[in-house]
C-alpha cells in the first residue's frame, strides 16, 4: 500500500511506525452476555468482509495478536480471503480485552441499561470490575506494550489484531495519554484503525489517519458484522 508520507518522513529524520489495529470478528456464542477476557470464538463466515479488510492492510508488516483465540481466528480469516500469511504472529497478552471479572457472564443488555445515560464503557475508567480490572489497568498494560513494540519495530508497519477496549486504549495513547477521551470512539468488529507514531531526535508524537474504517460498509448485506464495543446509544424513535 503506497504511503507518500513515508518518503518525506525519512528525508526529514522522522521515524514513522504505523499501527494498523483490527478488531476481532463478532462473537455469537456469548448468549447475549458480557465476555471480556473469556476465551470464546468468533464468526468469520463473511469472506467479503475479510477480503475488504485485507485490501487496505500493508503487505510487509509485523503481525501481532492478543492471546485470545478470537483474534487468531480473525487473522486466519483475513489470510484465507487472500492476504499473504506472515511467517509469524506473536501473541501479546497485554493486548487482551479488559478482564471484567464478575461482570463476565452477566446479561449484556441489562447491564448496559443500568448505566447512567451517556456512559461510554462498563464503568468509570478507574473503577475495577469486581474480581477483574479497571479500564485504567487495561490502558496501562496496552500503553506499555505499545511503547515496547515502537522501539522493537521502529519504522515498520504493525498489524495488531485485538479487541474493542484495547483499540480504544491505543487511541487514548495516540491522543497524548487521554484515556478518558478514547472511550467515546466507536470500534466496530473487523474495523481498521490506523495510528502513526512519529519519532525524531528524542521527541515523539502521534497522528491518527483513520479510526473505525469499515471498507465493506457500502453493502448493507454485511451489517451483521456489527456488534458494540461498549454501550450503544439507542435513538429515541426506537424507544417510543
Amino acid at each position: 500500500m503506497s504511503n507518500p508520507a513515508k518518503s518525506s518522513a525519512a528525508s526529514s529524520g522522522v521515524v514513522a511506525t504505523r499501527w494498523w489495529w483490527v478488531r476481532h470478528a463478532p462473537v455469537r456464542e456469548d448468549n447475549g452476555c458480557i465476555y471480556g477476557q473469556k476465551d470464546i470464538g468468533c464468526d468469520t463466515s463473511d469472506r467479503v468482509v475479510f477480503a475488504a479488510v485485507g485490501k487496505i492492510l500493508p503487505r510487509d508488516a509485523v503481525w501481532i495478536a492478543s492471546n485470545l483465540k478470537r483474534t487468531h481466528q480473525t487473522a486466519d480469516a483475513i489470510w484465507a480471503a487472500g492476504f499473504p500469511k506472515p511467517a509469524a504472529m506473536p501473541h501479546e497478552a497485554a493486548f487482551a480485552e479488559q478482564h471484567l471479572g464478575e461482570w463476565q457472564g452477566m446479561n449484556r443488555a441489562a447491564f448496559l441499561a443500568s448505566l447512567p445515560l451517556g456512559s461510554h464503557w462498563f464503568a468509570p475508567i478507574d473503577q475495577p470490575a469486581p474480581g477483574g480490572e479497571s479500564f485504567m489497568d487495561l490502558y496501562n498494560r496496552v500503553r506499555g506494550a505499545i511503547e515496547r513494540i515502537n522501539t522493537e519495530h521502529a519504522g515498520k508497519d504493525v498489524i495488531a489484531v485485538a479487541h474493542g477496549g484495547t483499540i480504544k486504549a491505543a487511541i487514548g495513547v495516540a491522543l497524548g495519554n487521554q484515556p478518558e477521551k478514547c472511550l467515546a470512539f466507536d470500534i466496530d468488529n473487523c474495523s481498521v484503525t490506523r495510528l502513526d507514531h512519529l519519532a525524531s531526535h528524542g521527541h515523539s508524537s502521534w497522528r491518527l489517519p483513520m479510526v473505525n474504517q469499515q471498507p465493506w460498509i457500502a453493502d448493507a448485506s454485511h451489517n451483521a458484522m456489527h456488534q458494540p464495543a461498549g454501550p450503544e446509544v439507542i435513538p429515541a424513535t426506537k424507544l417510543a
